[in-house]
C-alpha cells in the first residue's frame, strides 16, 4: 500500500482533515508555503493514492477549493454509527424546482414560477433546509427579490466540481 509519502502530504491531509471543510487552494498553499501548482500537483497525488487504495475517504475539489470527505461505498456504516435517518429521495417537484435553479441561476422565485407555473416558496424553502440551494444575493430591480442557486452541499453531492459543469450536461 504505497500511502502518502511526504511530509507536504501528510501536512496537507492532516490541514484539510482538522479543517472539516472545503480549503481554497491559495490558502492551502500559503499555509504550506509552496507556490499553487505543486500543492495542486500535491493534491492530485493525494487524490490518486485515496482512489488506489479504494480509502475511507476521498478528496474533492469544489470550486477550486478542497476536502476531505467518506466514501459514499461506507455510508451505511457511517449512519448505522452516528445514527443518521437515510436522507429521503426528492420529490418530483423539488427535483424541477432544483433543476431550474441549478441551470438558471442566480435566479429569483418570479422566475422559478413562471417556468413552473405555480408557487415555488415550499419547494424552495425545502431545498435551502436540505443545503442544496442558498441566496446568491439580491436582484437590482423594485422589491429586491433574493437570487437563489446551487450550494457546495449541491456539488459535492452530484459529484461536480463547479457549476460549469452542469453546462456540459445540457443537451
Amino acid at each position: 500500500m504505497p500511502g502518502l509519502t511526504t511530509e507536504r502530504e501528510k501536512m496537507l491531509e492532516a490541514m484539510l482533515f482538522a479543517s472539516g471543510e472545503s480549503v481554497p487552494v491559495a490558502k492551502l498553499a500559503a499555509a504550506l508555503g509552496c507556490d499553487i501548482p505543486l500543492v495542486r500537483n500535491l493534491l492530485a497525488k493525494m487524490a490518486d493514492t485515496y482512489s488506489g487504495e479504494n480509502s475511507g475517504i476521498q478528496l474533492r475539489e469544489v470550486d477550486d477549493c478542497f476536502r476531505l470527505c467518506t466514501n459514499p461505498e461506507y455510508y451505511p456504516a457511517i449512519q448505522r454509527l452516528l445514527k443518521i435517518k437515510p436522507r429521503r429521495a426528492l420529490s418530483q417537484t423539488l427535483l424541477e424546482t432544483l433543476a431550474i435553479i441549478a441551470f438558471k441561476q442566480p435566479v429569483t422565485k418570479a422566475v422559478i414560477e413562471n417556468i413552473r407555473g405555480v408557487n415555488c416558496d415550499h419547494g424552495v424553502n425545502r431545498l435551502v433546509e436540505f443545503g442544496l440551494v442558498e441566496e446568491k444575493g439580491r436582484l437590482d430591480a423594485p422589491g429586491r427579490p433574493i437570487l437563489f442557486g446551487t450550494s457546495e452541499e449541491f456539488l459535492l453531492f452530484y459529484g461536480l466540481r463547479s457549476v460549469d459543469e452542469l453546462l456540459e450536461l445540457q443537451v
